[in-house]
């Protein structure tokens, strides 16, 4: 049986994944819903005009929706059906992502109800990354150590509970 660990960062990994694939894919067309992909132009075009330094890159609005949308899309894919190391590596990056339009919204003076979203999603990618990043627990009948090729108990398992004396 699973333990709740691998069951919680599976749960999150999908959920986050599907998430953000959806997100991404409104960013990047407007098939899923023409007023969410209109009202991301928008605020991309805001997000550009409010940072000068990007059009001094050669860096357009639309450049700027589309490759985070490509990336959201891309990590979203590896969260939900990838599994291993290449999870991890899309949690922290839709993190970074996160993070980032985090602050275009602060840039722009966008009201809390615009970026909520970003910010709760942003904290759940936090939570799975630590979970996922904890090492797993073992089993008492696991943990035993190696010295000079015997296996023996850990020394905290071995030592008598605090206030008991051991007799033998």
């Amino acid at each position: 049986m699973a333990s709740p660990r691998t069951i919680t960062i599976v749960a999150l990994s999908v959920a986050l994944g599907l998430f953000f694939v959806f997100m991404g894919t409104i960013k990047l067309t407007p098939r899923l819903s023409r007023d969410a992909y209109n009202e991301m132009k928008r605020a991309y075009k805001s997000y550009v005009r409010a940072l000068p330094m990007l059009k001094k890159m050669g860096v357009s609005s639309i450049l700027l929706r589309k490759s985070i949308g490509a990336l959201e899309v891309a990590c979203g894919i590896v969260m939900t059906l990838v599994p291993g190391r290449p999870k991890d590596v899309a949690n922290f990056l839709l993190l970074l992502l996160v993070l980032a339009v985090l602050f275009f919204h602060q840039l722009v003076g966008d009201p809390l109800k615009r970026y909520a979203h970003a910010l709760v999603f942003g904290i759940l990618l936090t939570c799975r990354l630590l979970i996922a990043r904890q090492p797993e627990e073992l089993p008492p009948e696991k943990r035993m150590l190696s010295v000079n090729g015997d296996e023996q108990p850990l020394i905290q398992e071995a030592a008598p509970e605090k206030g008991k004396m051991k007799v033998s």
